[in-house]
């Protein structure tokens, strides 16, 4: 394996030649540093960059002033575990574990991502001579066979899943099956649990967070070597704590406050990318798992106070929240991408690309192989990233499947399919269809003045089906 330390002596040796008279062209340059920022629960237009009113995010908004925008750009899933499993290893929930899927995992689950039967983006950079680190929520199986470090993270320092997991909601709702009592947060580090958290440790976790991220890249650069960063929040999932001191600072409730905090985190990343100077050779992606909460929820109240208080009434773009897959707003999120001298500064794309597209793209980028025993749903965005002009998504279509299989809805040009059926987002008898050029929130079924659309749309539903189902490839 070639390290960056034998980079830097091949450096010295071509500007020998150099000197000599010989040219350099042929340097290979140094392997771009890659962080991905894994927001939890944080909704489409919940950044000021993405159009949010009541909540401000001036590090975000400088992120995309710098890079650019997808303004179609949507997580593998609506909820936690299956959409990081997807983005980690470049496949739809339903193929994950030899096709059995990988439904949101909890502290009494006994299975979690399965090492042998899948491949990960960081095992693919770490055979490239990448360090990698997560920091963060992991929630991909708390079991010491599942956790990071198994799936080729050098270092993890996290919870195995979320911070509403704990045995406060027990006590107050009695939800856990067979009357198991949960025990508190577990803080690992590497495998080792390190601390039981209460809430006033939850609330100090992202600060603690954030240090060790950067200590990370520190690390990183000081032995000459590239890294991948997965730096995955846990304030904005509920209970929404924030550190002391960053308290009431939103005009959205807590919620805000977490938000704001995310941001204030990712301007301490940047900012130390800076003082290291390497933020021109240092990829940075910010997306989300999945959608917000927006509907109000008893429990977490009772639980948390205003910590867990959802406003019904707080307004979205697009309809709809966390844990479904047929509306924009369980999938479709904010991102944002920056590669000084390589993403154009200031720009946007509304080309549908997928949390997925991730795996394929950073592996090229790492120069990686793509793995040639499986199928891979991820495409390589780099033309869409660099502003190629012309540059089309690589999908024909976006798929909305749940974790098991189920397809509930199609993401085909302009058009959005919701698949017929029941669901607690409503029992459709027939198909609805919607144009999101026009109608970005899904209000107006289009389906009866649109019928050959609508037929179009469904063959590739079936097609799709079938594929998942046999574990074939996606056209």
């Amino acid at each position: 394996m070639t390290t960056t330390r034998q980079f830097t002596k091949a450096t010295l040796s071509v500007f020998t030649l150099t000197a000599m008279g010989f040219s350099a062209a042929a340097q290979t340059p140094p392997k771009p540093n890659i962080i991905h920022i894994v927001a939890d629960d944080v909704g489409y237009d919940d950044l000021s960059c993405f159009g949010s009113k009541d909540i401000h995010t001036p590090n975000l908004d400088a992120l995309a002033e710098s890079g650019i925008k997808f303004t179609s750009f949507y997580a593998p899933h609506g909820t936690c575990t299956p959409s990081r499993a997807a983005l980690l290893t470049g496949r739809y929930a339903p193929r994950v574990n030899n096709n059995t899927g990988l439904y949101v995992l909890f502290p009494h689950s006994k299975h979690g991502l399965e090492d042998e039967l899948e491949v990960s983006i960081t095992e693919l950079l770490k055979e490239q001579g990448y360090r990698t680190g997560l920091y963060g929520k992991w929630h991909l199986g708390h079991l010491p066979q599942y956790l990071p470090c198994v799936h080729g993270f050098d270092e993890f320092l996290g919870i195995p899943y979320p911070n509403d997991h704990g045995p406060e909601r027990i006590g107050n709702s009695g939800w856990r099956p067979n009357g198991i009592s949960d025990p508190a947060i577990p803080l690992i580090e590497q495998a080792q649990v390190i601390k039981r958290c209460d809430n006033n440790d939850l609330a100090e976790l992202p600060a603690l967070f954030t240090r060790e991220a950067c200590k990370f890249i520190y690390r990183s650069v000081k032995e000459d070597q590239p890294f991948y960063l997965q730096y995955a929040n846990i304030e904005t999932h509920t209970p929404w704590f924030v550190p002391k001191g960053f308290e009431g600072r939103s005009k959205a409730a807590a919620y805000g406050d977490a938000v704001e905090y995310l941001d204030t985190s990712v301007g301490i990343i940047l900012n130390t990318l800076k003082r290291l100077k390497i933020e021109d050779n240092t990829i940075i992606v910010f997306t989300s798992d999945n959608g917000p909460l927006v509907h109000k929820d008893e429990e977490l109240e009772n639980c948390y106070g205003r910590f867990g208080f959802t406003d019904p009434d707080r307004e979205h773009v697009l309809r709809e929240g966390k844990y479904q897959e047929r509306f924009e707003g369980g999938i479709k999120v904010s991102c944002i991408m920056k590669w000084p001298g390589h993403i154009p500064a200031a720009t946007e794309s509304d080309e549908p690309i997928t949390g997925m597209d991730l795996f394929t793209t950073f592996a090229h980028i790492g120069g990686a192989e793509i793995p040639t025993d499986r199928v891979i749903d991820g495409k390589d965005i780099r033309d869409l990233m660099f502003g190629k002009e012309g540059a089309k998504s690589p999908h024909e279509a976006v798929y909305g499947f749940t974790a098991t299989g189920q397809l509930m809805s199609v993401r085909y040009k302009n058009w959005k399919l919701i698949l017929g059926g029941k669901h607690w987002t409503g029992n459709f008898d027939a198909p609805q269809l919607y144009d999101l050029n026009t109608d970005m929130g899904e209000s107006t079924n289009v389906a009866p003045e649109h019928p050959d659309v609508v037929k179009q749309i469904l063959k590739l539903a079936e097609e799709a089906k079938t594929a998942i189902a046999n574990n074939q490839p996606l056209i």
